[in-house]
């Protein structure tokens, strides 16, 4: 485990690479992938996953998460118990 099968010393680089790498074949979010990592989409798209991008879903991978509409409060006029 502490060498690659190239016989170089394992780093933690090495492993944020398995850990996104392995989180791209899960289909998870890649916005929160880059979220988590501290790097952006665009690098993750550039190095990671076009590594793996026979294996993994594009619709998968490349989603836009759409923020929930906000209920309208009482202070903007409208009565809740009304929705």
């Amino acid at each position: 485990m502490k060498k690659d099968r190239e016989g170089s010393p394992r780093t933690f680089y090495s492993l944020r690479h398995t850990y996104i790498s392995m989180r791209l074949l899960e289909g998870a979010d890649i916005y929160q992938i880059a979220k988590n990592c501290r790097t952006s989409v665009e690098m993750i798209e550039k190095y990671y996953a076009s590594h793996i991008k026979d294996m993994i879903d594009a619709h998968a991978v490349n989603v836009v998460k759409r923020k929930p509409k906000a209920k309208p409060s009482p202070a903007s006029g409208q009565d809740v118990a009304d929705n």
